[in-house]
């Protein structure tokens, strides 16, 4: 069996929706396995999303350092590496 992970909503009826087709795959009878947060009191965000455009704004910042020149070489990065 081969895997494919998209992601989907699933309505007020338990209908499952995804958010793209999935292409260039002959019709045919399919396994789901669905994946979901846990319902809690309180849901925790997970310390590794990072919101989208914080991702895109900091994208942004490193484009225009690499542009302007504003840029380090590696063998700087590693000099201020504590290695033991």
């Amino acid at each position: 069996m081969k895997a494919i992970e998209v992601t989907g909503n699933i309505d007020e009826n338990g209908q499952l929706f995804l958010d793209q087709p999935i292409e260039n795959l002959p019709p045919g009878k399919v396994r789901v396995i669905l994946l979901f947060p846990e319902v809690t009191a309180e849901i925790e965000p997970d310390p590794d999303d990072t919101p989208v455009e914080e991702i895109k704004a900091s994208l942004r910042r490193a484009l225009q350092q690499a542009k302007s020149g504003k840029t380090r070489p590696i063998s700087e990065m590693w000099e201020r590496i504590d290695v033991e």
